[in-house]
């Protein structure tokens, strides 16, 4: 039990890096104009245990819940790795949330502790709710929030002291069986109050494997990702393959910004970034640069690359795809490594799981038929635990397997395609499905998008599961755009039922943390007679 506590708990292999390499770089924090912060293996262990010793003399014990609610700071590192040494539990939230949103992660987890950070607590609405919800409050006071003028309240324990103070004595590990639980991670809630995924150590081998195993990791390799912390992609992807020393080091930056991505990249020397939600349209839709060209990334691990963008993506930047699929839920993951298998596949699932296509009544579908996507561990049943969500943890592992909510299909090679999830039930327009990608990638070659997200809203016909078609897009100039050439452009380039609807100018796209575009607040905010809001000339009523 020791050797394998010691391969799959995190605290222990800081520890283990700490020893046998303490001064091998092992994370870069990046900060736009501000110094990168570097993380030596050393470094990290010893941070993480001061951090750890002042949880443990405030009196906080194993099982306990911490919120660490934290851009991609160095301290939401330290944050996870103190609360695996106590065998405390740590639940990671967006630092965008505030109001109840805020409150019902703090209070539904039952957080004892909050670890969190100048940028938040000077939202008079985020401390508010912090003090309400009587947790105890540590503040991180940043470089970028030092430069801003901000100060933290000061009746809250100051995270730098703690981490600006002396070595302290170990802690020890006090996790003893893989079956403790490392992490509540919250869903995104789309439909409704977002669930907490009770995340085990028994997850740690999939996760420490995936990176060397299925995608290819070398030594040599630089990762590096702008998706938040708070989401298992930075996890898996970008974190553990440099803690756990699969790679020469990870980059991370505080928040993704699309601008930036090249120069990131070519300063630090990455070899590889994490695509997740509309990144890759992002990226895309940006203006030709000498920089497309200049970086050394070879691949883009890609959890979600529009079919129609990733031959062009490719070519534009001179990288490979690697596509993947997996849900935090567990049992149902599925790769695709680079030039294998067909363009616009999620890839299949490796020997260790099965994965298969289910109709409503959960039996298996034919080839090219689109259902419902479940998974189990080979020749097991899913397990699942929702935190004080018994029901829904049976509903979703029904009959032994995992029920991902994604609608896909397969083709007669067993390569998998997402369709769409299955609350959206996708976009029907006058008959027939429309494929996003193709809508996407016209309008994003419209020289004044910057993004597009392409929805649904229910048709003014008002017949049964027709939708009328959406493309809310951020432009550069949005007082000069002009819709009807971008009507006209699609009229041109897509089919008659793919012509959107309407074209919903937004300052941004609402995401989650994981990079999922919120549908549901851009068709709460659609109007007809709204500003920035263009009805299609044909289809005016």
């Amino acid at each position: 039990m020791p050797d394998l506590l010691d391969a799959n708990v995190l605290s222990r292999l800081v520890d283990g890096r700490a020893e046998s390499e303490p001064d091998r770089l092992c994370l870069v924090f990046e900060n736009g104009q501000l110094p990168p912060e570097r993380l030596t293996s050393a470094h990290l262990a010893a941070q993480s245990n001061k951090l750890a010793h002042e949880l443990r003399s405030a009196g906080l014990r194993k099982g306990d819940r911490v919120a660490v609610m934290l851009r991609n700071d160095p301290e939401f590192v330290y944050a996870l790795v103190a609360c695996s040494r106590l065998g405390l539990v740590a639940v990671p939230i967006d630092p965008r949330s505030r109001g109840e949103k805020l409150r019902y992660f703090i209070s539904f987890a039952e957080c004892v502790a909050a670890l969190t950070a100048d940028y938040v607590t000077v939202d008079e609405t985020a401390s508010e709710v912090l003090r309400q919800t009587d947790v105890r409050t540590y503040v991180l006071s940043t470089p970028e929030g030092r430069g801003q003028g901000l100060q933290p309240p000061r009746d809250w324990r100051s995270l730098n002291e703690v981490l600006e103070g002396p070595e302290r004595a170990d802690t020890g590990h006090h996790v003893e069986q893989l079956s403790d639980p490392f992490e509540l991670s919250y869903t995104s809630g789309t439909t409704g109050d977002p669930k907490a995924i009770i995340l085990t150590y028994e997850r740690m081998p999939l996760y420490l494997a995936i990176p060397k195993a299925y995608f290819g990791y070398q030594p040599d390799d630089v990762p590096y990702t702008g998706l938040s912390l708070t989401h298992g992609n930075a996890l898996v992807v970008t974190l553990l393959p440099a803690i756990s020393g699969v790679v020469d080091h990870s980059v991370f930056s505080r928040r993704f910004t699309k601008t930036r991505l090249w120069d990131i990249c070519i300063a630090h020397g990455c070899t590889m970034w994490s695509n997740l939600g509309g990144i890759a349209s992002a990226i895309y839709g940006e203006p030709p640069s000498s920089k497309d060209h200049m970086h050394e990334v070879r691949v883009v691990v890609s959890a979600g690359m529009p079919r129609e963008l990733w031959t062009p993506f490719e070519e534009r930047f001179g990288v490979r795809i690697l596509e993947w699929y997996g849900t935090m839920e567990g049992s149902a993951f599925a790769f695709k490594p680079p030039g294998v298998g067909p363009v616009g596949s999620f890839g299949k699932a490796p020997d260790i799981l099965e994965m298969t296509i289910v109709d409503e009544d959960d039996q298996p579908v034919p080839a090219g038929t689109i259902g419902e996507l479940v998974g189990r561990p080979a020749g097991g049943s899913a397990r699942l635990e929702y935190f004080k969500n018994s029901a829904a943890s049976d509903r979703k592992t029904r009959g032994g397997w995992m029920h991902t909510g994604d609608m896909c299909w397969r083709d007669a090679d067993g390569w998998y395609f997402f369709a769409h999830r299955k609350e959206e039930g996708g976009i029907r327009r006058m008959g027939e499905f429309i494929p996003e990608g193709f809508v996407r990638r016209v309008v994003l070659d419209h020289p004044d998008v910057a993004d597009v997200h392409v929805y649904g809203v229910p048709s003014r016909t008002g017949a049964p599961g027709e939708s009328d078609l959406v493309v809310a897009v951020v432009v550069g100039h949005p007082e000069a755009f002009d819709a009807r050439s971008l009507f006209e452009r699609c009229g041109r380039l897509l089919e008659r039922s793919h012509v959107p609807d309407y074209i919903q100018v937004v300052d941004e796209l609402p995401k989650t943390a994981s990079e999922k575009v919120q549908t549901r607040f851009l068709a709460a905010a659609l109007d007809a007679s709204a500003p920035g809001v263009y009805v299609r000339p044909s289809a005016a009523v």
